[in-house]
């Protein structure tokens, strides 16, 4: 049976969730770095008899800061929780970033928040971790102030492979550059997006090539281009093999961007329905072709590429 968690929009937490081990940071992507500090949590929870609770912020406070980004995010709320899951979480506190959290001083969260409301007992945060008014607290003033409020800091070392530090930004980075492979490594499994298929312009199928259209929101845009995919579809325990075009479809002269999968061996209606689409190999980057007959050869080459995937 798999763990419910319980889930949170504020710091008004149910007692039996006090005096607990938390985890705050946005954790977007989950990736290997923050997935050391849940395993090191783990350890003090079996140690110590305390639940685990988890602080985070929506949306991530660069994205609420810097209006203009729109497309950041390597993981939704969702694919969160789901991971918060598998490292036995007991519940989340998902707190609105808004500009009257974003103005609070740096020493009341500490003893409002983390004393007051939730009487954290031991706090996991990164050696990056700033919080409060123009970000003026830090991981130096935690530790400060850490006897007075009863609570112990733990930030281990940042996790190093391949002599690059593993953060999201790192991800994103990877993800832009189409080094897939890398990130996907970083990440310990391989990156997704969620989405409901959405009706679209039919050009796929007017080619003999139907797929299904998904929205990206505002998950970060990965290189454009074409990449061999699993796909899983809600309330379905199959896993399906597919390609997919992440990109603007410039043979079309579109501008918007767009995720096409098209599932292999598979038929049937999946408007409204909603899909993980797991990418597995970055095949190429996108193409303008000046005939439709060039895109449709290029279309059977890429087919045999993912396939092979």
């Amino acid at each position: 049976m798999v763990k419910k968690i319980r889930y949170y929009k504020n710091f008004n937490i149910n007692k039996s969730d006090k005096n607990s081990i938390i985890l705050i940071g946005n954790f977007d992507g989950l990736h290997l770095g923050h997935q050391k500090l849940f395993n090191s949590a783990l350890k003090y929870k079996k140690k110590k008899k305390l639940n685990i609770g988890v602080v985070t912020f929506d949306p991530i406070p660069k994205m609420f800061f810097f209006k203009k980004i729109k497309n950041y995010r390597i993981s939704n709320l969702n694919q969160k929780l789901n991971i918060f899951k598998k490292f036995n979480v007991d519940f989340v506190i998902n707190k609105k970033f808004d500009k009257k959290f974003s103005k609070i001083n740096c020493t009341k969260f500490i003893s409002e928040i983390i004393y007051k409301k939730l009487n954290a007992k031991i706090i996991f945060v990164s050696n990056n971790f700033k919080f409060g008014n123009k970000r003026e607290g830090d991981v130096k003033l935690l530790k400060l102030l850490g006897k007075k409020y009863n609570y112990k800091i733990i930030n281990p070392p940042t996790l190093k492979k391949k002599n690059k530090i593993i953060s999201s930004s790192l991800i994103r980075k990877l993800l832009t550059d189409g080094k897939l492979n890398l990130a996907n490594n970083f990440l310990n499994r391989n990156w997704s997006i969620e989405g409901v298929v959405k009706k679209g312009r039919s050009m796929g199928k007017k080619i003999g090539f139907p797929t299904c259209n998904i929205d990206i929101k505002n998950y970060v845009i990965a290189k454009p281009g074409v990449y061999a995919v699993k796909v899983y579809i809600q309330n379905n325990n199959k896993i399906l093999k597919g390609i997919a075009n992440l990109g603007y479809r410039p043979t079309f002269n579109q501008k918007k961007i767009l995720l096409e999968v098209n599932i292999f061996n598979f038929s049937g209606n999946l408007y409204n329905k909603k899909l993980t689409v797991e990418f597995i190999k970055f095949i190429r980057s996108e193409k303008k072709f000046k005939r439709i007959d060039q895109l449709k050869k290029q279309i059977k080459l890429d087919l045999k590429n993912a396939k092979r995937a």
